[in-house]
């Protein structure tokens, strides 16, 4: 007797598939019993059948040990896990936010040839669901398993150091994923004493123009680092100085052609909370102030200000002196910068850091 469930894949198409795999195929259930996957919701995908019923000659101890996500084969005479499921999987993963898939990148298959049966099964069912984008991660362990995604139409997104990200867009039109991250942020830190000193350094790796300048604290922030934050730890990561972030007072905004990047830079005004400088040996040549004699540098006062400004470099350079006269301003109180305010929104129900200045009336 037939299966009163419809079928997913033609008894024809099935016989072909599985007609070079093995020697004899007899199939236990009628081949209209393939499983109807249900929605994708952060698990395994869990298959549930229509009733049937089996063809003669199973015996009950056969029935107990057939699981109703798994149908069984008779193969060369004996019965086995079904190999007609075993591909016929949905990637683990869950729904994002806006209607998009995100695959569990640490239970994804080993074997390519496995992962591009269910990879392809998977698509096919998202389609059919009406899911947007699928976000495929694939860790460097798994980096063959690359050359298989992109071969079903997936895209390259971005890659850090230990994965590669691709996308696959569902419906018809062009894509509305996001674009990978278009910027960089770094900070310097404008570290001015109660002497009018400020903390200075120079990089021990720098372009030929650069060698010899006496420079701010400065680097690139961590990934879901706030900017005030990334100030501090980068000042306390080259020179050992404490400090305590007060404001941004100004930010610049240049393109990298050659990277198809480009670079936010805040300059932040830091209060010195410590005065004895640590030099990081693998960043920083030299540091104005304090500085540890096992690490093989004399002590040195911090710079004083005049002399840092009347550096040849930044009286030559229009950002570089701009951005040290707004700092000078910010010191005797004719310019104000941006603080740091801490706000929920309704909006997405987080909260955010907002940069702002306040004039005390």
């Amino acid at each position: 007797m037939e299966c009163s469930c419809s079928s997913l894949l033609s008894s024809n198409s099935m016989e072909t598939i599985y007609s070079t795999q093995f020697s004899s195929f007899k199939p236990l259930f009628d081949l209209k019993s393939i499983p109807k996957l249900t929605s994708f919701k952060g698990i395994s995908a869990k298959a549930s059948y229509d009733t049937c019923v089996r063809k003669k000659g199973l015996s009950s101890i056969d029935e107990q040990k057939l699981g109703a996500a798994d149908l069984v084969y008779h193969v060369n005479g004996k019965i086995n896990p079904s190999y007609l499921t075993r591909d016929l999987r949905i990637l683990d993963g869950f729904d994002d936010e806006y209607g998009g898939v995100i695959v569990d990148s640490e239970r994804l298959p080993a074997n390519p040839n496995v992962f591009a049966s269910m990879l392809r099964f998977s698509v096919s069912h998202w389609k059919a669901k009406e899911k947007k984008g699928i976000w495929l991660k694939l860790p460097v362990e798994k980096s063959d398993l690359v050359p298989v995604a992109v071969k079903q139409g997936f895209e390259y997104h971005h890659a850090e150091k230990g994965y590669v990200m691709l996308t696959y867009w569902l419906p018809e039109g062009p894509s509305m994923l996001p674009a990978n991250a278009s910027h960089q942020v770094g900070v310097g830190g404008f570290v001015v004493n109660d002497k009018n000193e400020v903390l200075v350094v120079q990089e021990k790796h720098c372009a030929p123009s650069f060698v010899g300048l006496w420079k701010i604290p400065t680097g690139f922030i961590d990934e879901s680092e706030e900017i005030y934050a990334g100030a501090v730890r980068e000042v306390k990561e080259e020179t050992g100085i404490d400090t305590e972030f007060l404001e941004v007072v100004a930010f610049r905004h240049v393109h990298n052609v050659a990277f198809e990047k480009s670079d936010l830079f805040f300059i932040c005004m830091l209060k010195p909370l410590s005065t004895r400088i640590i030099v990081d040996v693998h960043e920083i040549q030299a540091a104005k102030g304090c500085v540890i004699t096992n690490l093989g540098y004399q002590c040195m006062q911090w710079m004083p200000l005049i002399e840092f400004v009347e550096q040849p470099f930044i009286q030559q350079d229009s950002m570089f002196k701009k951005v040290i006269d707004i700092c000078i301003a910010r010191l005797g109180g004719c310019y104000c910068g941006l603080s740091v305010h801490q706000l929920a929104s309704r909006f997405d129900g987080k909260t955010s850091t907002l940069y702002y200045n306040c004039i005390d009336n």
